[in-house]
């Protein structure tokens, strides 16, 4: 099914339902929760706005984003997680409170992204210093060797040690925050921008000594896997090699991918990512075998469980989240161009 544009439809792929449940689980500040009365983190509730975008949820998608430039701090950061805090004022989940750099960057990925579905300039302008407050925060953890370090706590201190998959997203970011600097005329940044993204990607394509050096190694997790090809660090030959030396670590016929290779768990999330990193790399044929595995994953009413244990033969954990269903709807308009930001990962934001 398509609407007059030619695009096949959020019906087609039968995920209204998905779309409803985010907007129903957003509060009326606009932070959307992992599910009802749970908690929330900006990553993925910017993931979520970007589902309510692409189904043309406009309103619900403004106050998503809106929500995350009240709740920035003066350094531009966010807490890690937000909803159901301890102390009840709801400024964070977490007994250690932290500013993680990939979280608090992602609003650059959704505010481009959000532009790229409406042509909204206005909004696009009303986001830029929260964009830029939030590039700004996750730069000043950049290490002389390229990488971003993952976290700042409550204190201050710095923990010098980076993620991956937490660079590999910050490199999306700044790759979008650069493309929202130059709509806007802003060259300085633009360009600030785009030499730490250059940096950022050396580290993240040649220093594996640079990543996991104070914890155990996060290999055995998909996101560490094609989460440099989902971001574009990686393109063309070099990311098919990758996802294709994965394969078989990883993707479980008929079901998903992995979350850890270790385990036999597959979520719908990370399957969705995989999908769209597939589909950036010219294998759109598996891309949309295994994105139709993953409709076997939802309840009776349409909404995306997390994921499925396939040894013991249940949904786990038992939960709903909204970034899930963002995923799946993500996944969509990457194979079928649900809108004009569906080749927001296929393609390089700017180069």
């Amino acid at each position: 099914m398509s609407d007059v544009t030619g695009r096949q439809t959020l019906t087609a792929w039968d995920l209204e339902s998905a779309v409803d449940y985010i907007e129903r689980v957003q509060r009326s500040d606009g932070l959307i929760l992992w599910y009802p009365d749970g908690p929330a983190d900006p990553w993925d509730h910017v993931e979520s706005a970007m589902g309510l975008s692409v189904a043309g949820r406009n309103e619900a998608a403004r106050r998503a984003y809106r929500w995350v430039a009240d709740a920035q701090h003066v350094d531009g950061a966010l807490w890690a997680t937000y909803g159901d805090s301890k102390d009840g004022d709801g400024s964070h989940a977490s007994d250690e409170p932290r500013k993680e750099t990939h979280r608090s960057a992602y609003v650059a990925v959704g505010a481009w992204h959000h532009y790229c579905c409406t042509g909204d300039r206005s909004f696009l302008e009303e986001l830029w210093p929260t964009v830029r407050n939030a590039l700004a925060f996750a730069c000043r953890q950049q290490a002389a060797t390229g990488e971003i370090y993952w976290t700042v706590g409550a204190d201050g201190a710095v923990y010098e040690d980076a993620l991956v998959s937490g660079c590999a997203s910050i490199y999306k970011s700044l790759a979008c925050g650069a493309a929202i600097a130059d709509e806007l005329g802003n060259s300085d940044d633009r360009d600030r921008w785009l030499e730490a993204r250059t940096r950022l990607g050396e580290a993240i394509r040649s220093r594996p000594d640079r990543f996991d050096r104070t914890w155990e190694s996060k290999s055995r997790y998909a996101m560490d896997w094609f989460y440099p090809v989902l971001c574009g660090v990686l393109t063309d030959d070099v990311a098919r090699q990758r996802l294709e030396a994965g394969t078989d670590r990883f993707v479980e016929e008929g079901r998903g991918c992995r979350c850890v290779d270790d385990e036999p768990w597959v979520t719908v999330a990370e399957s969705c990512e995989l999908v769209i990193s597939l589909a950036a790399v010219g294998r759109t044929k598996r891309a949309r075998e295994i994105y139709e595995w993953l409709f076997q994953w939802t309840d009776d009413d349409g909404v995306f469980w997390t994921g499925y244990q396939f040894e013991d033969g249940e949904f786990w954990p038992g939960k709903r989240p909204t970034w899930t269903g963002a995923a799946a709807v993500l996944a969509a308009d990457a194979l079928s161009g649900l809108s004009p930001a569906g080749e927001l990962f296929l393609e390089a934001v700017f180069d």
